[in-house]
């Protein structure tokens, strides 16, 4: 594999000793899982990933009942669907999903991979849509429509460009910097869009903190004012896999004695961070 000093003196720079540990686990197989649960056909799919789409918390009705449970969910950057279909095998009463991928070619497959593994009334359910998610949060008519929100939001993906020469060839320092800007407006958008009392999930395969601590940090910074109604707080992830970071919990796919947490060896990377928009 062509190797990119830049990319190896960053990366070492964050993780130290543990970088020459996590790298060899970036480049060896994923620990994907057939999930199945609430699916007509069973997805292959990262577990990190199963865990980032069950994190969103869903409307629950008054005194508990399933099948009077309403509200609108957005997947705001939908594609491939393993997230989405996640999400959609959990859908109760008159609960809908909006899958949204703004990438044409994403959309035809998402599309594909959500007719092949939802049963028919599921399908009734999630409704594909092409907006730019961060343009819509521009939009004061839109505030407030969604009841819970995932952001998997486009990232560095290093364990990918660690197995494309092409792409490791041409990763620069500015990669992390530019996309961590992109999510800000993302998340930011996302978190305008959430009903108060809403959930919110900000998950990201990247490994520079920049882009996940970074920009939940971000939110909290510009949302996080106690007393109001339209704040932004802290929901910690239910799971224990993987490690605690400031905001949110990351799983990496080395095993680490020194890492704590539960063995996630394979999985990920996956980073969540789950917020609520309305007083603790």
């Amino acid at each position: 594999m062509t190797q990119n000093p830049a990319f190896e003196a960053h990366y070492r720079d964050i993780y130290g000793s543990r970088w020459e540990t996590l790298r060899e686990s970036l480049l060896g197989p994923v620990r994907s899982v057939a999930f199945d649960e609430g699916l007509r056909r069973a997805y292959t799919l990262d577990y990190a990933s199963v865990l980032a789409a069950r994190s969103l918390r869903l409307p629950r009705a008054e005194n508990d009942i399933p099948s009077a449970a309403g509200g609108e969910i957005l997947d705001a950057c939908a594609a491939p669907g393993g997230k989405t279909l996640v999400i959609a095998g959990r859908l109760r009463g008159g609960q809908r999903l909006v899958a949204n991928e703004i990438s044409a070619p994403r959309r035809r497959r998402l599309h594909a991979v959500l007719d092949e593994h939802l049963a028919p009334e599921q399908r009734e359910r999630v409704r594909v849509s092409g907006f730019d998610a961060a343009a819509l949060g521009s939009r004061k008519d839109e505030w407030g429509r969604f009841d819970g929100i995932l952001l998997d939001a486009p990232c560095s993906a290093e364990r990918h460009v660690l197995g494309n020469a092409p792409e490791l060839s041409r990763w620069t320092e500015a990669r992390p910097r530019f996309l961590s800007g992109r999510q800000w407006a993302l998340l930011s958008a996302a978190f305008l869009l959430l009903k108060p009392g809403g959930s919110l999930v900000y998950a990201t395969c990247a490994l520079d903190p920049r882009e996940n601590d970074g920009v939940a940090g971000r939110l909290l910074e510009k949302y996080g004012r106690a007393g109001r109604e339209d704040a932004a707080f802290l929901d910690p992830p239910d799971f224990t896999e993987g490690e605690a970071t400031r905001y949110g919990r990351i799983i990496l796919p080395d095993v680490s004695a020194e890492a704590g947490g539960d063995s996630s060896g394979g999985w990920g990377p996956m980073y969540v961070a789950r917020f609520r928009k309305g007083p603790p």
